[in-house]
């Protein structure tokens, strides 16, 4: 079995593109365009993937549900 961590997904103004937050000082690097990870959404991890149109969005989970502070693990 592979390990995990798990973040929050946060928004990196300077880099203009979703990070996911480890701790308080340990961060992703920024997510591109493809990366798949899994997203807590009601109470159930779910397989994703991100991708930007005219906003950044993963692929299968509603639009409406606000990106940042998600829990996610990869």
């Amino acid at each position: 079995m592979r390990a995990t961590k798990e973040g929050i997904l946060v928004y990196d103004f300077q880099q203009e593109r979703i990070d996911i937050r480890f701790g308080l000082e340990e961060y992703y690097g920024g997510l591109h365009c493809g990366e798949c990870f899994d997203v807590l959404v009601n109470d159930r991890w779910e397989p994703t993937r991100i991708e930007k149109g005219e906003d950044w969005y993963l692929v299968g989970i509603d639009r409406n549900i606000g990106l940042q502070g998600l829990k996610v693990r990869m």
